[in-house]
């Protein structure tokens, strides 16, 4: 469940990574507090499966296939969400995830430019595809994503905690830069949530130890992300900017 955000209603949401898990969540989740939301993806048919149940609940959504290492694409999604819904409030630049262990003399270049681009690169372009409008209107809130890995050294490949290390200075640095123009920028970090990437790809035993790691002893799920997003995106944190929010069940960094 998630709180009741009465200031969002009218807002209008682009939600990158929107096609499953995290970044899905959150649209379903900001589209029930009657944000008009675009999810943006490249898996055309789990995107439409979204923007589905959001309409059959009585919201509003449409779909965007892109890939958000392009900024033409982007660019694409910009005059889309225009057209339809109108000037965007709140960017969700939810998209990446790459985190496969890869032991670092195994990380090819080709790997390492793969992986900057999609968790790090991405994140910067979608900003800039939004910016202009938001500082023309004096107005906006951008959420990134971030993780876990890059708060503290984990079992994630190298390329993976340096990008989304990336993501927070980002962030840091938007939030400095734009605070002054009435644009907050926060980012979530989260461990250990369990997406239905994560569920197919990690035994229920390891689940278990994975979740007897974290304070709070479960595992987190999209749900747990969302909820933390929509208070960001919200009134309700309107003198919040360049935080760095652990959604992490306790195992928080320094």
């Amino acid at each position: 469940m998630t709180g009741n955000y009465s200031d969002l209603k009218g807002r209008t949401a682009v939600v990158t990574g929107g096609s499953r898990g995290i970044g899905a969540q959150t649209a379903r989740a900001l589209a029930a507090q009657g944000v008009s939301v675009c999810v943006v993806g490249r898996d055309e048919q789990a995107l439409a499966g979204v923007v589905a149940e959001i309409t059959a609940a009585g919201g509003a959504a449409m779909a965007a296939v892109a890939d958000v290492t392009d900024a033409g694409a982007l660019d694409g999604v910009r005059g889309a969400v225009a057209e339809r819904f109108g000037p965007v409030d709140v960017l969700a630049a939810f998209a990446g995830g790459q985190g496969f262990p890869v032991p670092t003399a195994e990380l090819t270049e080709q790997r390492w430019r793969e992986v900057l681009e999609s968790d790090l690169t991405s994140v910067f372009l979608t900003v800039q595809a939004f910016l202009p409008a938001m500082l023309e209107r004096g107005s906006g809130s951008i959420l990134t994503m971030s993780s876990a890995a890059g708060r503290q050294p984990s079992g994630a490949n190298l390329a993976y905690g340096v990008a989304n290390a990336g993501v927070v200075m980002l962030t840091r640095h938007l939030a400095t830069e734009l605070g002054p123009r009435g644009i907050r920028v926060n980012c979530l970090a989260p461990s250990a949530i369990l997406t239905e990437r994560v569920g197919s790809r990690m035994p229920e035993e390891v689940q278990a130890k994975v979740a007897a790691t974290h304070p709070l002893g479960r595992l987190g799920v999209p749900q747990d992300v969302a909820s933390a997003a929509l208070f960001l995106a919200s009134d309700a944190a309107g003198w919040l900017t360049g935080l760095t929010v652990d959604v992490a069940g306790g195992r928080i960094t320094n």
